[in-house]
């Protein structure tokens, strides 16, 4: 039986954390891997999670099955804190629950293989690792752009509407809805409605996929993007990731919705359950519950988008160090999210890591987040023996 099979080399970002945590050094730093971290080194759990988890085992009755589309409640309050609330129950917006984003991601890319078997989908590059095999392993075929101009650490809008002129109707766009991953680097308002008229007139799905909202200038700026696209065109997928904003990682919780005509949104519906049926049954509970029971509650919900502000205002204050700490890195203060591509070859990335206990992809991707203010002065200072 598995004879044809071929070994697959291993993933990057996982095998850095097996390193990481065998390096010996106790000043070593892990700026590759991609979860928020406070300015102990720890991913904590939020506290308004901990009090809905308490409440949950208190008071949830059955573990019975909750069908295809999850929890209903849960999908139904995170609407207006992704659409605002004028969009939460449109009638052209329907929406289910998926196990995290990358499930979202996943039943988007079958959906579009399904309605369009010879659809492209245009993929904005450089993007998270994750997004080319999701699409292949869907059987999608893909077009990468290039959208950043690693020598101006800024988009390369030039490059972007030159490659979206030559979409066709029926294709897709794979694009982030704010916090870029891996460049930090999100289009502007004008940027956002240009793309939208691109689209309209190509004929071409925006498929948006927003898993860091909360985490760049506020929770309704970094999906303003999103709403000015998903405004412009008559259909859209949209996946949501809620690992980083609730912290919620292991518990895998995310959504997906679909703007679409009324006459086709049955189609849509019957399909993505019939999708999501064949792939996970049903989406697992505990996490959406939790997040639901935040979003019913005033009192949580405070709770909660007070803990994102603060871990909004803790990276940016990273953003802002690094940025005074160096002049060649000036441009992160300008960018948002927890990522930035730093100007690093891979040769330099592995020096990094062999002579100063320096964790980060390749690329030269880092995770801002793993640094502490203390961290920055050695970290500037090793990128600068390297360079």
């Amino acid at each position: 039986m598995f004879q044809a099979l071929q070994e697959q080399a291993p993933d990057i970002l996982l095998q850095l954390i097996k390193l990481h945590r065998a390096d010996p050094r106790p000043d070593k730093i892990d700026v590759g891997v991609g979860v928020y971290r406070d300015q102990l080194g720890t991913t904590p759990v939020f506290g308004a999670v901990k009090t809905a988890e308490a409440q949950l085992l208190e008071q949830q009755s059955s573990k019975s099955y909750l069908g295809a589309d999850g929890d209903i409640g849960f999908v139904e309050r995170l609407a207006p804190i992704v659409f605002g609330e004028r969009r939460a129950i449109s009638d052209g917006l329907w929406g289910l629950q998926t196990p995290g984003g990358t499930g979202a991601l996943r039943l988007a890319a079958d959906l579009i293989a399904r309605a369009n078997p010879e659809a492209t989908i245009w993929l904005w590059t450089p993007t998270w690792p994750n997004h080319p095999p999701i699409l292949r392993d869907a059987g999608l075929r893909m077009t990468a752009f290039p959208a950043y101009d690693v020598a101006s650490s800024t988009l390369d809008w030039a490059a972007i509407e030159n490659a979206l002129s030559n979409a066709k109707a029926g294709d897709a766009l794979l694009i982030q809805a704010g916090c870029h991953n891996p460049t930090g680097a999100d289009p502007n308002a004008d940027q956002w409605r240009r793309i939208g008229e691109i689209c309209q007139k190509q004929g071409l799905l925006p498929l948006i996929d927003s898993a860091y909202q909360g985490l760049g200038n506020g929770l309704d700026e970094d999906v303003a993007g999103l709403r000015i696209l998903v405004d412009a065109v008559d259909e859209a997928i949209i996946t949501y990731s809620c690992d980083k904003n609730f912290g919620l990682y292991r518990d895998r919780v995310g959504a997906l919705w679909v703007k679409s005509g009324l006459k086709r949104l049955e189609a849509v519906r019957s399909n993505l359950f019939e999708l999501a049926r064949a792939m996970w049954s049903m989406p697992p509970d505990h996490g959406a519950a939790v997040v639901r029971l935040i979003l019913e509650s005033d009192t949580l919900t405070a709770a909660w988008r007070s803990e994102l502000a603060d871990m909004r205002e803790r990276i940016n204050a990273i953003r802002a160090a690094l940025s005074s700490a160096d002049r060649g890195l000036s441009f992160i203060a300008n960018q948002r999210g927890l990522f930035a591509m730093l100007p690093l070859s891979p040769e330099q990335v592995q020096r990094l890591r062999y002579e100063h206990g320096i964790y980060m992809a390749p690329s030269g991707r880092a995770n801002l987040a793993g640094l502490t203010m203390q961290d920055i002065p050695r970290f500037v200072s090793a990128m600068q023996s390297v360079m």
